[in-house]
């Protein structure tokens, strides 16, 4: 799939032909997906290992497909395509899991892309690959830090899909890092109940990506993503614990809450500025305050931008 194809793909230009994407793995992120691909005139096969839940995709405008990734001869059932986007989840935590989802579903989608004579292949991988604790600047060169044995394995998930890129087949990872949006705002829940407070380790970085501007980069990706790159999906400031915890406790009108003891966890600055400059994104949502502040309640006082 040569870079004309790409850019019809991902809606770019006026495209002459109808182009086919693959969409593994149609939950939250896929589905967003999947309808900015419909809106752009691209016929698109969804994934999901439920029949039910494929099935209700049609009514999206997409093709849908049931079919379990890891399962023995998943590549064959894979549909001819120009362009595939892997963004399936795991089916629970831990390495057996997400060796399941994250390499046996990405070995079938690689062997499916080749078999279909190459094209292009996006991985939305996570920027859980980087364990830093120490509030370093992590960019899209950053040696990986995997922190347990879940992260070990999504590094090797990502080795494998950039390791594929080939003449004629484009492959990319796009790590995307702390995701928030419409129907997913638990991080408000979190503090509201007192499970995300001020307290020992509140200093921290936090990094997040508004569901919107992850369909911008995975978009990007396809069209315009380097052979074997990593992008990092990630706004463009991160924030402390403690200064994410206080600006919702006070759009909530409560309390910041408070806690003995901080949960675990990495604390580093997950920086996307270069993927944003390489792959031309422009941030809908740049720091959290401008993504979450549609999601609540206006501000007491009646303070309702995003940048109170």
């Amino acid at each position: 799939m040569n870079g004309e194809r790409a850019s019809e793909a991902s809606g770019a230009g006026h495209p002459r032909s109808e182009i086919h994407v693959v969409v593994a793995g149609c939950g939250w992120l896929g589905t967003a997906l999947a309808r900015a691909l419909v809106a752009r005139g691209a016929r698109v096969t969804g994934v999901r290992r439920d029949p039910a839940r494929a099935a209700a995709l049609a009514a999206l405008g997409v093709e849908p497909l049931a079919l379990d990734l890891a399962s023995s001869g998943a590549a064959e059932r894979l549909p001819r395509a120009d362009a595939f986007v892997a963004c399936q989840s795991a089916g629970g935590d831990g390495p057996g899991p997400y060796r399941s989802a994250y390499v046996d579903a990405n070995r079938a989608l690689l062997e499916a892309a080749r078999s279909g004579g190459g094209g292009v292949l996006v991985y939305t991988g996570s920027t859980g690959v980087f364990g830093q604790r120490d509030g370093s600047d992590v960019d899209e060169e950053s040696p990986l830090a995997p922190a347990s044995p879940a992260a070990e394995v999504l590094a090797e998930a990502e080795a494998l899909v950039r390791g594929a890129a080939a003449p004629s087949l484009r492959t990319c990872v796009v790590r995307l890092s702390g995701l928030y949006g419409p129907g997913r705002a638990g991080i408000v829940d979190r503090v509201r109940s007192g499970r995300l407070a001020l307290g020992p380790g509140d200093d921290a970085w936090m990094n997040f990506c508004h569901l919107e501007d992850a369909v911008a980069f995975v978009l990007a990706a396809l069209e315009r993503g380097a052979p074997g790159a990593a992008y990092h999906g990630s706004d463009a400031e991160p924030s402390r614990r403690r200064d994410v915890v206080q600006w919702i406790a006070d759009r909530l009108g409560i309390e910041p809450p408070r806690a003995e003891a901080g949960p675990p966890g990495p604390s580093r600055r997950i920086l996307s500025g270069r993927t944003r400059a390489a792959l031309s994104v422009k941030l809908a949502h740049p720091t959290f305050r401008d993504g979450l502040a549609p999601l609540m309640p206006p501000a007491p006082g009646g303070a309702t931008g995003p940048g109170r």
